[in-house]
Parts: structure tokens; sequence; C-alpha cells
């Protein structure tokens, strides 16, 4: 009936001078959607890599503490725990979740790396030294990488509530994502190197 009404006023020929310039419009919008819409997962993908890369770290750190935090188990034990359920959070795509794992672990390790300042010969080892610039520098990449995926997401999210974007969202089911925060009280970054140039 509408291509009628258009065939009425304009003739056939000039029918295709109305149709093709919105198909491309639409299919561009929706290219860009889906670009918007990828970013965020491979803004998650780098936060994955390095999370792993932590976890793997982590085993060593705490096998490298035992030898000389003798009475401290319990410390480590926590460190493990956390690390265990940021693992189990990130593995379920779990964002809320990971933000408050991530916040649980990064306390953890605030308290072990406090608690080695009582452990001269544990401050001197150069195995611990290295896993603590490793996980100190995977920490600050970490936090960045939070920041690039929250901006993905808050990006995709805008797009996908804006006109006309959200006509085209809705009709193909396009999703909003969460973004990751951490607990308040996990705001300020441990200061890992301040604990151990004394």
């Amino acid at each position: 009936m509408f291509f009628d009404l258009l065939e009425k006023l304009f003739g056939t020929s000039h029918i295709l001078w109305f149709i093709v310039p919105i198909l491309i419009y639409l299919v561009l919008r929706y290219n860009s959607l889906v670009t918007v819409k990828h970013n965020v997962t491979k803004a998650l993908s780098n936060i994955d890599v390095l999370l792993k890369q932590r976890h793997d770290e982590l085993p060593k750190l705490v096998a490298t503490c035992k030898q000389y935090m003798q009475h401290e188990q319990s410390t480590l034990e926590k460190v493990i725990q956390a690390r265990n359920h940021v693992a189990t959070a990130n593995n379920a795509g779990d964002i809320a979740a990971l933000g408050v794992a991530e916040g649980v672990l990064r306390q953890s390790l605030g308290s072990l790396f406090a608690l080695s300042e009582n452990y001269p010969d544990l401050k001197a080892d150069q195995q611990f030294t290295n896993l603590q610039s490793r996980i100190t520098s995977l920490e600050n990449n970490i936090a960045d990488r939070r920041e690039f995926y929250n901006e993905a997401v808050t990006i995709n999210n805008a797009r996908i509530e804006q006109f006309p974007d959200v006509i085209i969202a809705r009709l193909l089911s396009f999703q909003a994502f969460r973004t990751l925060n951490f607990e308040a009280t996990e705001l300020s970054d441990v200061n890992v190197e301040a604990l151990f140039t004394k």
C-alpha cells in the first residue's frame, strides 16, 4: 500500500531513488551498532587475558610466601579462594560477580603484601620480588583495561538507546552490557610498590 502510494506520486523509477538511500542508511547504522557491540567483547577479552595471567601467577606467589609465612595460612588461603572466585565469575561471564570477586582478591593481596613486611627474608627473596613486580604490573593493566571496557559498554548502551539506533537495536535484539565495577573500598588501588620500599 505504501509502495503503491509512492509509485503513484513519484513513478516506478523514482521509488528506487527513495528506497535505496534508506536501505543504505539502515545497513550503515546496523553495521555501526555491530562494531560497537564487538568493541565491548574485545575489551572484555583483553581483561580476560590479564586475569588468566594473574591467575597463573598467584599460586607461585602463595607457594613462595608459604616458605616464610608459616603462621599466616589463613591469609594465604584467602588469596587462593579469592583467586578461584574471580576465575569462576569470569568463566561464567558474570560481570557483577567479577567486580565483587576482584574487590575481595585485591583486599586479600593487600593483606598478604602488608603481612610480608614482617618477614625480611621473604622480602629479600628474588622470586617473591619478581612475582610482586609482575602482579603489580598485571593489576595496573587490569585497571586500565577495565576503564576501556567500561567506556565501550557506555558507548554501546548509549547507542542502543539513541534514536534512530534504538529502532534497529530493538528489532534485532541488541542488548545492553553491564559495567565492571569494583567495591567502593576498592576504588583506590593497592599501592604494592609502597609496601616494599622502606
